[in-house]
């Protein structure tokens, strides 16, 4: 057989077992698990790949991760896929049947859809498994929505290990069901996390004159935070620099004399990431030495930059091409400044990651990322298995 008549046969599987796939995604999505917390996901998709012949690997209490082997040529090419797992800790209100039945707890960025896609890609490629000229490894990854991104774990546990190509997919409830996004290089920003303490010294309200105030000291550090990005940065390089929380005060008619703020900070280009760090703490001190307060700063990297390989890319998008048509196929063209830590992957390993379009107004799955309201369209399933199982078995070649 060639590649085409592989190809065929494996969209024929695919297409078999698309309500089986579509069924494991609603199971996912009524059973979510934080990250950090997916055993049940986790021991979900090893039975069903157990059955199908690959060779599982797991890791310790602490680290529900997955490996998933089918190994077929001795010291042949091998090609991963990798899924991630976590949901998030918000209540659902889609009010669909396969609802989530955690209170609290839903996946609302489409982790439920990789897991199903991953593992119905898994199921399909078995079948044709006597044609392939390589070894496949499928990836699932917990914690991805966690601080520090499940797959530093993954890669510390050896799951790139004889790798020679990975590619992965996200929902993406932007473009329609039969839509995919695709980018060149650079398709979302590093992910750092910052946290800001102000000391200062209390005193009565009445008599600010005697105190620090951390309150006012930070507000004025807010301020000169924020003229960062519009006056300091070359504005032909994205940036974003954001406060999530500010805590202080015990009361109002004491001066605060301490305050703690976090935020994140999201570039596409690595130089300006180091910069920023540097200018907020100029900023923090100067202001803080001014009102005569004292300051702590940390700053943490995470994710870097999430940059795609360009032959990879190509690879991926010429199987599109011929899955769902060039029209559909929709070049992204700027990248986001959300993270994602399958870059960290992409550092050590070609690949290409893509964007699933997963919105269907009939079918209220429009609804953005992070929204108690998000549900992927089961239509998507199927596109999302036949482009990451193409572009394997394309990788892959013929057998000999």
């Amino acid at each position: 057989m060639d590649l085409k008549d592989i190809k065929k046969e494996y969209f024929s599987v695919v297409d078999s077992i698309n309500e089986r796939v579509i069924k494991i995604r609603h199971d996912l999505h009524s059973h979510p698990e934080l990250s950090g917390d997916e055993v049940n996901t986790k021991h979900l998709v090893k039975g069903i790949l157990e059955a199908f012949g690959y060779e599982i690997r797991e890791f310790d209490n602490h680290h529900h991760g997955l490996i998933a082997d089918l190994n077929l040529v001795e010291d042949g090419k091998r090609v991963a896929i990798r899924a991630d797992m976590d949901a998030l800790p918000i209540l659902e209100q889609t009010g669909k049947e396969y609802a989530s039945q955690i209170e609290g707890i839903m996946h609302a960025c489409g982790h439920d859809s990789h897991t199903a896609i991953a593992t119905g890609v898994a199921i399909a490629i078995s079948h044709i498994q006597q044609e392939l000229n390589g070894n496949i490894r499928f990836i699932f990854q917990p914690s991805e929505e966690s601080k520090d991104g499940g797959s530093l774990q993954m890669i510390e546990g050896e799951a790139l290990k004889g790798v020679d190509a990975i590619f992965g997919l996200h929902s993406y409830p932007y473009l329609p069901t039969g839509q995919i996004g695709y980018k060149y290089g650079v398709m979302m920003a590093s992910a750092d996390i910052f946290k800001v303490e102000i000391f200062g010294q209390a005193s009565h309200g009445a008599r600010p004159h005697e105190g620090v105030d951390a309150i006012l000291v930070t507000s004025m550090i807010v301020n000169s935070i924020n003229h960062i990005v519009s006056r300091r940065i070359d504005p032909l390089h994205p940036a974003v620099i954001s406060l999530g929380t500010i805590e202080g005060g015990t009361a109002s008619n004491i001066i605060c004399d301490h305050v703690t703020l976090t935020g994140t900070v999201r570039t596409i280009n690595e130089g300006v990431r180091t910069t920023i760090p540097k200018m907020m703490e100029e900023s923090i001190k100067g202001v803080s030495k001014s009102m005569g307060a004292k300051y702590q700063f940390s700053y943490e990297y995470g994710q870097p930059e999430l940059i795609n390989n360009s032959d990879m890319v190509n690879l991926l998008l010429n199987e599109a091409k011929e899955i769902i048509g060039e029209a559909n196929s929709i070049d992204l063209v700027e990248p986001v400044m959300g993270g994602e830590d399958f870059s960290e992957y992409l550092k050590i390993v070609d690949g290409a990651f893509f964007r699933l379009g997963t919105c269907s107004k009939n079918k209220d799955s429009c609804f953005p990322q992070h929204n108690s309201k998000f549900d992927v369209d089961d239509d998507a399933l199927q596109v999302g298995m036949k482009i990451l199982g193409a572009t394997a078995i394309e990788f892959l070649g013929v057998a000999k």
